[in-house]
């Protein structure tokens, strides 16, 4: 009887150690492994198109999370994370094509995007709230005019040819074979950051989130990390951007707009703020939606509705649209994201018969 009231039950941690483990059960460790090992045959498994989406949601997540550590986890905001993703994208294809290795040159753009995130998070010691806001769209067309004027480093306003991925006389030049590369990426980066928020810095990133003031008396340096914030974000948004960069085999200036950055905003709002795998779900929920927009559009093409609404000359429109409402109905029903929505599914299972 004695032995029977010591066994835990429910969500029982007794250090801090366990309560921040990554993985807190060996299911959850297997569960990862079978995830991966299932990832590794998606290749055999699905056809271009299906692979082309995942890569998206690849490079993308890896740049929504960068976001992410400096909105959700820190406090900050930004409104010019897609002109450091272009940042990283052209500065990858401008070393490839001085001759740097394709796989040497991604990590090379993540560093350089880093520097300039630093230098255009600096406001971020002083300012907060709605300047910071405006500070960093200021850096937006900053840099969208930086790459339409610098020729010798975006190409112009023609743009730039980027260079296939390889690695020891192997070309990566389809999806079938690039899905690995972003994959490994992918994983990286995500362990980088979990790793992260478990750490001194990381804790003190959330400080800085939940109390600045308290964060100071503390001791912790507010300009030191909101700057830094930056710079994680950006060396995150660079390595997406030089991923993407190598897979399209073509950057345009046009592509790094004002309206990504709300799309890399919505990635975070619809995943959940500070949540790491919120992130990777917010990115393919980005990804999927105007797909299935498109389909139920076509799948509509030719009926009464279609007539009614001219849905054939609006598809844009209503992609723009599904946007728009997803992040209020998220905000509204849902702030904690798609994140918050998978926790309480785990935890209804792992309780079950007795979750209430």
């Amino acid at each position: 009887m004695a032995a029977a009231s010591q066994l835990p039950s429910g969500d029982f941690r007794t250090s801090y150690a366990a309560d921040m483990t990554i993985f807190p059960t060996r299911n959850s460790r297997i569960a990862l492994w079978i995830g991966l090992a299932l990832l590794c045959l998606a290749p055999l498994v699905f056809g271009r198109y299906e692979l082309s989406l995942l890569i998206q949601i690849g490079f993308l997540g890896i740049a929504a999370l960068g976001l992410n550590i400096l909105v959700g986890f820190t406090g900050q905001i930004s409104i010019g994370h897609a002109a450091f993703f272009g940042f990283g994208a052209f500065a990858s294809a401008g070393f490839a094509k001085l001759g740097v290795p394709v796989a040497l040159a991604i990590p090379l753009a993540g560093i350089v995007t880093a520097f300039v995130g630093l230098v255009f998070g600096l406001p971020a010691a002083r300012l907060k709230g709605l300047y910071l806001a405006i500070a960093t769209l200021a850096a937006q067309f900053i840099l969208e005019d930086f790459f339409a004027r610098a020729r010798w480093f975006s190409g112009g306003v023609a743009g730039q040819v980027t260079e296939n991925f390889s690695l020891f006389g192997f070309r990566f030049d389809r999806e079938e074979t690039y899905f690995y590369v972003v994959l490994a990426w992918a994983v990286i980066m995500y362990v980088m950051a979990a790793n992260l928020m478990r750490s001194r810095d990381g804790r003190a990133l959330v400080a800085v989130r939940d109390h600045y003031l308290s964060a100071e008396v503390m001791g912790i340096n507010l300009a030191y990390y909101r700057t830094l914030s930056f710079g994680i974000a950006s060396f995150y948004a660079g390595i997406g951007g030089a991923l993407y960069a190598h897979y399209i085999l073509f950057v345009s200036v046009e592509a790094f707009n004002i309206l990504f950055s709300i799309q890399f905003l919505a990635m975070v709002i619809i995943g959940g703020l500070g949540s790491v795998m919120g992130s990777l779900m917010g990115a393919a929920f980005m990804v999927l939606m105007p797909e299935a927009v498109q389909s139920a559009a076509q799948a509509l093409q030719g009926g009464a509705l279609d007539r009614a609404l001219n849905l054939g000359n609006s598809l844009n429109f209503l992609r723009e649209m599904a946007i728009g409402a997803a992040i209020i109905l998220f905000l509204i029903f849902e702030p904690d994201g798609l994140a918050r929505r998978w926790r309480l599914i785990k935890a209804y299972w792992k309780l079950y018969p007795y979750s209430h």
